[in-house]
Formats: structure tokens, C-alpha cells, sequence
């Protein structure tokens, strides 16, 4: 049983999909560990790190001769994959949506494509979800970001000299990584509100001291999908939230937003209009940037000044923390493989029948399988 780890070669890509920590676990479960020469060197790993596990180094075409299962972070591309076998598993963030015609490839190659962000949001998977695991890191990043671009501190400050007042903070999505931006602000002494279309989240956000901004007297919406994702809202709530953050956003220091819904454009949460209201030097940190931006204006990659406000798109924000965000992420999918590995076959099986396996699997045997890309 032989797994390859590869180097990523996505553009600004720092991850690494395996650590010495989970290349000893793997070993330990019987598994032979093969990582492509330098894959851990943009997160703090060397190949000594890896070889002192019980790993092998060696090229791209070494790593993947023979490999049972291919571990990554982004989904590489098809061409790169030249002498992986047929039935072999490709095991990493694959983005089924935003690269379709790659996952078609993927089944013209024989093997079978297990897209880790599709993990389905259950008990018993939490500690796969990497979705969750780089969340958490990019709110963090998100505020840390706010700070560096914001001319002002953050806690109030009482000196000789006079009083700093506390920046004010509102955070726009309260999943995983809304969540860690409150907190985190929090910690760094800002005043900090949050919205969320989900009305399940105001108990959250309050026990992380901050205030809950939610529209009022719009009965029947409570935005909850599937698996705990956020829903698009409907006209009547859009208006209505608009109106709120409106009056809200022209008070803030700072502003950061993350909104997303698997499969689609990501939803617009703050207009140029409304950045207009904004005090000149305000900072918004737009996590969805990559999705179409929750912020009109904001760019992928790209500090865009907008009315006096900045406005810094992010872009892959877990990459710039590639050795904690390579540890967690690593440890998902040790931990998915671990969870289904089979001691007689010294393998992992996944039965078909299975909630996760009919989640992840997009393609096997020659064909896509998955019915969120056939539907």
C-alpha cells in the first residue's frame, strides 16, 4: 500500500498535503510513504523531516509509480499525473465546480477523484472537513490582515497624552471563519458586531461578547441549508439586511466578510454605494474575493482603494500560513483514511453506500459519479 504526496504547483500554492506527524501515523498503519523531493519546503518541512519518519523522497514520476493513493492540497492537473494507475485515488481539494472539465479528465484516467471540500458536515466527519480547518485559519488571517492596513490601533487606549478609541469591527457571515474574525478581534480589543442570515448564529456571536446585528420582523427566514451551509436569501430578506447594514456599515472602522455558498457565485453583501458611506482610512477584508466577492469592487489577490476605504481581496488566505494550515489539513485527511482503512486489506475501503464516500467520490471507474456535477 503505497501513498505519494505531491508537490503543489498551483501558483502561490504553500501547502503541503501530508506532515512528518501523519507520515508517521500512515507508517504506523502499515502504509509505504513516498513524498515528491522539496513538497514541504513552503511550509517549514524538509525532505530530512519527512525521510526521519519513514518516508521516501524522490521525483514527481517516483512518487506516483506505483501509488495507491495520491495525496494533495489543490487538485493537480491531469497532465502532471502522467504513470498514476488506473484505479489508484486522488485525494485533495479538487474544485469540482470551478474546474469541471478537469474532473472529466480525471475519469479519463481511471481513477477514482475524492473532492475533500465535499465532505458532508455530520458528526462523524468534523475531523475531516477541511473546509473547516483553513476556515478557521483565514478568519483569523482576515483580521490580522485588517490590522496591518488600518492606520489605527485596535484596543481603546487610555494615555497621558489622551484616549485611543477601540476600532469597531463588524464581521458579515458567521460560519467557521466569521466565527474566528470575532474572536479574534475580540481578543485585539476592537468593539465587534456580526450579522448572519442564519438566526441560529445570535447566540453565538453573543457568547463571544460581540454584538448581533439582525434584520427584524421578516418573518420565516431562517437561511439554514443543507449540512449547516448558508442559503441564498430571498428579495424580501435582501432588502431588508441591506437597509440594516447600511445604517451599521458606515459606523465601522472595519469590515470582514465571509459568505460563501458551495457551487455558486459567491452572494453581494456591500455595494460601492454603501462602501461610499465608510470613513476615509476604513478597512474591508473580502474572504470571498475568489468567489466573485461578497464586496463590489474587491479583487482576488489585490489591495483595491475604493472612496478612501480599502478594500484587500484575499486569496488563498490559508497558503500564507502554510505550516499550521498544512498541519490541520493533513491531519483531515489522515484522519478520513484512517477512519475507513481496513486491517485485512492494509487499505482504506470506502463502501459505496456510504454518506461520505457518496459525498467525495466524483469519478470511478472511468466515469464522473458524483450527482452534485451530473445534476
Amino acid at each position: 500500500m503505497k501513498i505519494a504526496v505531491l508537490k503543489e504547483l498551483a501558483e502561490g500554492e504553500q501547502r503541503v498535503s501530508a506532515s512528518p506527524e501523519t507520515v508517521k501515523k500512515f507508517t504506523a498503519l502499515g502504509a509505504s510513504m513516498a513524498v515528491e523531493k522539496g513538497a514541504g519546503l513552503s511550509a517549514s518541512v524538509t525532505d530530512a523531516d519527512y525521510e526521519a519518519e519513514g518516508a521516501s523522497i524522490g521525483t514527481r514520476a517516483a512518487v506516483l509509480k506505483d501509488a495507491d493513493i495520491v495525496l494533495g492540497v489543490q487538485g493537480p492537473d491531469p497532465k502532471s499525473l502522467k504513470g498514476m494507475k488506473k484505479g489508484a485515488w486522488l485525494v485533495a481539494s479538487l474544485n469540482p465546480f470551478g474546474e469541471r472539465a478537469r474532473v472529466d479528465d480525471y475519469a479519463k484516467l481511471g481513477i477514482d477523484a475524492l473532492a475533500m471540500e465535499f465532505m458532508p458536515r455530520i458528526t462523524r466527519a468534523q475531523s475531516m472537513d477541511i473546509l473547516s480547518s483553513q476556515s478557521n485559519l483565514s478568519g483569523y488571517k482576515a483580521v490580522i490582515e485588517a490590522g496591518s492596513h488600518y492606520g489605527r490601533a485596535f484596543p481603546m487606549m487610555m494615555t497621558a497624552a489622551g484616549t485611543v478609541s477601540a476600532a469597531k469591527c463588524f464581521v458579515m457571515g458567521v460560519g467557521v471563519a466569521g466565527l474566528q474574525a470575532i474572536a479574534t478581534a475580540r481578543r485585539l480589543g476592537a468593539q465587534v458586531s456580526a450579522t448572519d442570515v442564519r438566526a441560529a448564529t445570535k447566540e453565538q456571536i453573543q457568547s463571544l461578547g460581540a454584538k448581533p446585528i439582525f434584520v427584524e420582523d421578516v418573518a420565516g427566514i431562517e437561511g439554514e441549508g443543507t449540512g449547516g451551509y448558508a442559503t441564498e436569501m430571498s428579495e424580501e430578506y435582501q432588502k431588508a439586511q441591506a437597509e440594516l447594514v447600511s445604517k451599521h456599515i458606515a459606523k465601522q472602522d472595519i469590515v470582514i466578510t465571509t459568505a460563501l455558498i458551495p457551487g455558486r457565485p459567491a452572494p453581494r453583501l456591500i455595494s460601492d454605494a454603501q462602501i461610499a458611506t465608510m470613513r476615509t482610512g476604513s478597512v474591508i477584508v473580502d474572504l470571498a474575493a475568489e468567489q466573485g466577492g461578497n464586496v463590489e469592487g474587491a479583487v482576488a489577490g489585490k489591495v483595491v482603494e475604493k472612496h478612501g476605504v480599502k478594500i484587500v481581496g484575499a486569496d488563498n488566505m490559508p497558503s500564507s500560513m502554510a505550516a499550521d494550515s498544512s498541519a490541520l489539513f493533513s491531519r483531515n485527511l489522515y484522519n478520513f483514511l484512517s477512519a475507513y482503512w481496513d486491517e485485512e486489506a492494509k487499505r482504506p475501503v470506502l463502501p459505496d453506500d456510504d454518506e461520505v464516500t457518496i459525498g467525495i467520490r466524483l469519478t470511478k471507474d472511468g466515469k464522473v459519479v458524483n450527482e452534485r456535477l451530473l445534476g
